[in-house]
């Protein structure tokens, strides 16, 4: 969708913005632009645009060379979100939203139905804050609307320049999350920049760290975080990439262990035997359906039923989370192991169980198998014996 071809921005006083960068990106992906201050990465964004013209080189837009495209028509095909939003003050959040589509000459009616479509998909009910203005809305709310506004002509690019760092990290940890999820639904062709690269492994599928000008990696998360590809990424990405590697981890089916399983209308005492027989001192209960209760400890079982002595289970997650929700949940209940569903509704089955043993072990096959260039199941590590 964007590709870059020995693309050169140097300015007269002999600075050199951007040096021979060549990469692509594809259709439905989002790469995110990382680095610090003056390395390149707006430059290289604003370039897509034609907000700054490139020096040498040349920049494909679904096989097109921009160079030869009308700027101004270039750019309505683009959506564009920066730092500071840019709504129009005198307007409200439904007019901002219907901008693009009203210069391209949508019907009114037709523009407003696109934006108020568009509230509704950022989390914005349009009946609330449709004819508020922007000094009305909150920093995240402004963030919305401008998101909303870049889709609203349905373009096949989006371009983000620090699109939530203007906001507090709570207020920015939803924004990520609220985007992600946007993205998974409208599927767009994202360049995103960033200074963080907590942002930019939370975000990208995958990741150009930029040094002075040029791209110093252009890999997924995964690999940026176990395998940097000099010093300077492993600098940048920092010691505790191990740490930030937890995010982009997903749990496997492989990860999960198989605990003693009981069900809510067991006989207790036929329970107990069952664990006594296993030598375990817990088990996981069911209900009829298969699906996840809780939790009994062996020696509460003493007479009636299991569903007499279980105990409710808020440690679990679904199948695919990242391995840092998994820590953290494991941390925020002080448990030992997090029971492990095939989803998150009612009917969501369960799994297995993740132990910190596990989601070491875990963490382990994942840089071995970005490393090995392998599926992670057909990786196998030396694990330690428990003392």
């Amino acid at each position: 969708m964007i590709r870059f071809e020995h693309v050169t921005k140097r300015y007269p006083d002999g600075t050199t913005a951007v040096d021979d960068l060549s990469f692509e990106v594809a259709e439905g992906e989002l790469v995110t632009l990382v680095g610090p201050s003056g390395c390149g990465k707006t430059t290289t964004m604003k370039m897509v645009n034609r907000l700054i013209e490139p020096t040498e080189g040349r920049i494909l837009l679904d096989g097109e060379d921009i160079a030869k495209l009308d700027p101004v028509v270039l750019r309505r095909r683009i959506g564009y979100v920066i730092q500071q939003v840019g709504l129009f003050p005198h307007k409200t959040v439904l007019e901002n939203t219907a901008t693009v589509p009203s210069l391209l000459g949508w019907p009114r009616r037709k523009a407003r139905e696109r934006a108020t479509e568009l509230l509704d998909l950022v989390g914005l009910d349009p009946k609330v804050h449709g004819d508020r203005y922007p000094d009305q809305l909150s920093g995240g709310q402004r963030q919305r609307v401008g998101v909303a506004r870049a889709l609203a002509a349905d373009p096949p690019v989006l371009l983000m320049d620090e699109p939530f760092g203007a906001v507090d990290p709570v207020v920015r940890e939803r924004l990520q999350a609220e985007f992600l999820r946007l993205q998974s639904q409208v599927r767009k062709t994202v360049l995103f920049v960033t200074h963080d690269i907590e942002e930019a492994v939370r975000l990208g599928d995958r990741i150009a760290v930029y040094g002075n000008g040029r791209i110093e990696q252009f890999d997924s998360p995964a690999s940026v975080l176990g395998a940097p590809a000099s010093p300077y990424v492993a600098d940048f990405v920092g010691s505790d990439r191990g740490l930030k590697r937890l995010s982009v981890t997903p749990i496997e089916p492989g990860d999960l262990v198989a605990p003693p399983v009981v069900h809510l209308d067991d006989p207790a005492g036929r329970a107990a035997d069952r664990l006594r027989a296993e030598n375990a001192q817990w088990a996981v209960v069911l209900d009829g359906d298969g699906t996840l209760h809780g939790w009994v400890s062996a020696e509460a079982l003493t007479a009636g039923t299991v569903r007499d002595h279980s105990r409710r289970m808020e440690a679990w997650l679904p199948l695919g989370a990242n391995l840092k929700q998994a820590f953290s949940v494991m941390l925020q209940h002080d448990a030992g192991w997090i029971a492990v569903l095939d989803g998150e509704g009612a009917d969501a089955r369960f799994r297995g169980v993740l132990t910190p043993a596990r989601l070491h072990e875990a963490l382990r096959r994942s840089i071995d198998a970005d490393a090995r260039d392998v599926p992670r199941d057909e990786v196998e590590v030396d694990t330690v014996p428990s003392v």
